[in-house]
């Protein structure tokens, strides 16, 4: 179990400003032309000072997915998501502005490149409308506005996952807030004795990637439930090819607000499933 705070070091990532970024356009840019596959994450952001007469604003956002984290002033507010079949969505949040600039960034998240079908060059990913309804009558449309963008995460840029790149960003000791999206999380174990499979069982987290000495071992989505209500998977195979006996990395990418604390490292054991004995006989 990686059950003690003292454990755990913590990187959390900086939600970017309209004034950081570089790159710029008077549009909503499609996600996968402007990414290029470096990164499954693109940042819109823009910077706006509402009138008075905004005093119950909704921010309105529509995407054809897969996956929004949407900021107001750094802070997060809520998430949303596509499915499999319907990849568009759409997200309504109630939000709180402040009486000067206020910076709204909002994260789009690809789950998966698409590979085969027709018209591949014609797929749409990322934003396709933004507006903040402060009345019935009255709406800002952001749409088609200046946005700032910035392409991919700070720590990927940096490949904190790597050892010879911790040293990078500033590790800190884990803290209490509420806010946990974003973050960054490492640890140290040592390889489990014998030869049975491991795997470490996720299902504290919510979504985010892993890597254990520096091998990526997948991205997880746990918060994401099948039709049953629950999580399509929870454990995430380690090879133990991966491992050396002491002093094993493992980092942990969280969007939104798992529980580190709660991540187990498992061994697996393998049972004959056609033994007499791995099943009880019901009186015929």
């Amino acid at each position: 179990m990686f059950n003690e705070v003292d454990m755990w070091k913590e990187f959390k990532e900086d939600i970017p400003y309209f004034l950081d970024t570089s790159l710029r356009s008077n549009s909503l840019l499609e996600h996968m032309n402007t990414t290029q596959d470096k990164s499954d994450y693109l940042w819109y952001t823009f910077s706006f000072q509402p009138n008075s007469t905004c005093s119950q604003p909704v921010l309105h956002v529509e995407s054809l997915g897969h996956v929004v984290h949407a900021y107001i002033n750094t802070i997060f507010i809520e998430a949303g998501h596509g499915s499999h079949d319907t990849k568009g969505f759409s997200m309504d949040i109630p939000i709180t502005l402040i009486d000067g600039i206020n910076n709204v960034s909002i994260l789009s998240v690809m789950v998966g490149l698409p590979d085969s079908g027709a018209f591949l060059e014609s797929r749409y990913a990322g934003l396709t409308k933004v507006t903040i309804q402060c009345s019935e009558s009255y709406i800002y449309d952001f749409t088609n506005y200046t946005w700032g963008y910035q392409i991919g995460l700070e720590g990927e840029k940096l490949q904190v996952f790597k050892e010879q790149s911790l040293e990078e960003v500033e590790w800190s000791e884990i803290d209490d807030s509420t806010n946990k999206s974003l973050t960054w999380y490492k640890t140290t174990f040592d390889a489990p004795i014998g030869d049975e499979p491991i795997a470490l069982n996720m299902s504290s987290m919510q979504k985010g990637e892993v890597w254990v000495n520096e091998q990526s071992i997948g991205r997880y989505w746990v918060s994401f439930l099948t039709s049953k209500g629950n999580p399509s998977q929870t454990l995430y195979h380690v090879p133990r090819s991966f491992l050396n006996p002491t002093g094993n990395l493992l980092v942990v990418l969280e969007e939104l607000n798992g529980d580190p604390l709660q991540i187990s490292l498992n061994t697996i054991s393998l049972v004959n499933v056609n033994s007499p004995f791995s099943y009880h006989h019901l009186p015929q």
